[in-house]
């Protein structure tokens, strides 16, 4: 069996801040049924920790980063792993990048640094026991394994980068370079310089042997200047090498048939049991229960690349028509303080959480009509996957991953059949009005919006073909005997 060493800095169930962790929690358990065995690396942060099983020191570090540290391989939530144990470094409450007052941690150079030191360590040999063929690093938290194995010479295996959003790349000052452990030779144009800086992810996209993006589109816009991110002229320059994979979902987890979150759980063969979850819905916003006119629902950070501010401005337009929001999230105050000001103004028609709860993150999904997601840019989207399974229409814009997992309800589409949601561009006010008041359009006929639940209840968003494809693209890379 092939052997993959991935990591990680979060991992649902164990800790989670985005996507990124769902992919990192549940792509390991799919990958065995394609003979891949995926051990995964992550600090240790205290809530890791506490849902430990059989946890086995096998490395102490004197010194690691500025203090002791242990390497223990341990089992959680399904997953194999290796924790890295550095109190020093993650033993702290709450976010596990940002301090009480918003901000990253100051040493988070060291910290990631150190996961990926540890990485690349055991990706050689630190654990005898375990061997492996491929380093799978994710984002600019895990980007320097692939830039220490570099440094550290032959043999190695072979190193795939995830790229989850070009947004967040870690960029910090040069004169960290010897105290990461790096050597003078990375500090060029073909290392981890980085406008006179470290770039981590940098680093990582020049360095590893494969980069990979969470969707097919995406991978194309990391290539321009408008979503590179200052990166795009690395990234084409290395395009033969970057490819698209879009992400699956937890579809054990994210199963309406089974839920327990949910008000009624239902199926594609009981679809009249998810109205019950509408009502629920509404009554835990406050909002109306009213059939009248569709429901819309949120569940995202709220800020400006996920396009917040525009549905904030089309909310007036929308209540107007008759629809409802319900909105779970929380982010930049400005925005906040926006959506409390429209739940103010419309009491039976807004609702907002600000916050996050998983529960009720799910039964937003199987209690709207349509699940908006404006993005500016979005490197793949997981709501949108879990709003298809719910039976929730996905209203999106055409960018990354959304564009890739969305059929728009066109003439064509819905004439052949295959339509699950609509889609708008450019990612504006206006193109996102219209294409709210394209959604009254079709929840107004029932038969339409029946058609459009189905479609998405049926498409397979899972990790199956993901999975699949990564498994592939780790045996073209596999290290020969």
């Amino acid at each position: 069996m092939l052997r993959v060493l991935s990591i990680a800095s979060e991992a649902f169930p164990l800790i989670k801040t985005g996507g990124l962790a769902d992919v990192a929690g549940a792509l390991p358990l799919a990958l065995p049924r394609e003979g891949v065995e995926m051990r995964t690396l992550l600090p240790g942060y205290p809530s890791v920790k506490a849902k430990l099983e059989k946890a086995e020191a096998i490395h102490a570090y004197p010194a690691l980063m500025g203090g002791p540290a242990r390497v223990l391989a341990a089992h959680a939530a399904g997953l194999d792993l290796f924790v890295l144990d550095a109190p020093h470094l993650y033993d702290r409450p709450g976010n596990p990048y940002l301090g009480p007052d918003g901000r990253d941690w100051p040493d988070n150079a060291f910290r990631f640094a150190a996961l990926a030191r540890v990485g690349a360590d055991l990706a050689k040999g630190l654990a005898p026991a375990y061997a492996a063929d491929v380093v799978h690093a994710h984002d600019w938290q895990a980007a320097l394994a692939p830039v220490y194995l570099h440094y550290d010479g032959t043999p190695r295996p072979a190193t795939v980068l995830t790229i989850h959003n070009m947004a967040f790349q870690g960029h910090y000052y040069g004169d960290l370079l010897g105290p990461l452990g790096l050597p003078a030779a990375a500090m060029s144009l073909d290392g981890v310089e980085y406008f006179s800086g470290i770039g981590f992810l940098k680093g990582g996209i020049r360095l590893a042997d494969k980069i990979t993006t969470v969707s097919p589109t995406y991978a194309r816009e990391i290539l321009t200047p408008e979503f590179g991110m200052a990166l795009d002229g690395l990234l084409r320059s290395r395009a033969a090498d970057v490819e698209g994979i879009v992400n699956g979902i937890d579809d054990e987890v994210w199963d309406p048939e089974t839920d327990p979150t949910l008000a009624r759980p239902f199926s594609a063969l009981k679809l009249q049991d998810r109205d019950a979850n509408r009502q629920a819905l509404q009554e835990k916003f406050g909002i109306a229960a009213t059939e009248a006119g569709p429901l819309f629902g949120v569940v995202s950070r709220l800020t400006s690349q996920k396009g917040l501010d525009l549905l904030l401005a089309c909310l007036p337009g929308l209540v107007a028509r008759g629809g409802q929001l319900a909105l779970l999230g929380t982010g930049e105050p400005a925005l906040e303080q926006g959506f409390r000001d429209m739940e103010g103004a419309y009491p039976d028609h807004v609702g907002c959480i600000i916050g996050y709860d998983e529960r009720l993150a799910h039964l937003i999904q199987a209690g709207v009509d349509f699940l908006v997601v404006p993005s500016r840019f979005e490197p793949c989207g997981l709501t949108q996957l879990y709003a298809l399974r719910y039976g929730a229409a996905p209203l999106v814009a055409r960018v990354g991953g959304l564009a890739d997992t969305v059929i728009d309800a066109n003439e064509a589409a819905l004439s052949a059949g295959v339509a699950t949601g609509l889609q708008f561009y450019p990612p504006d006010i206006g193109a996102l009005d219209y294409a709210i008041s394209r959604a009254f359009d079709l929840n107004a006929d029932p038969a339409i919006m029946r058609r459009l639940r189905l479609n998405g209840m049926r498409a397979d968003v899972s990790w199956r073909t993901p999975a699949r494809r990564y498994a592939a693209l780790y045996a073209r890379l596999r290290t020969p005997a």
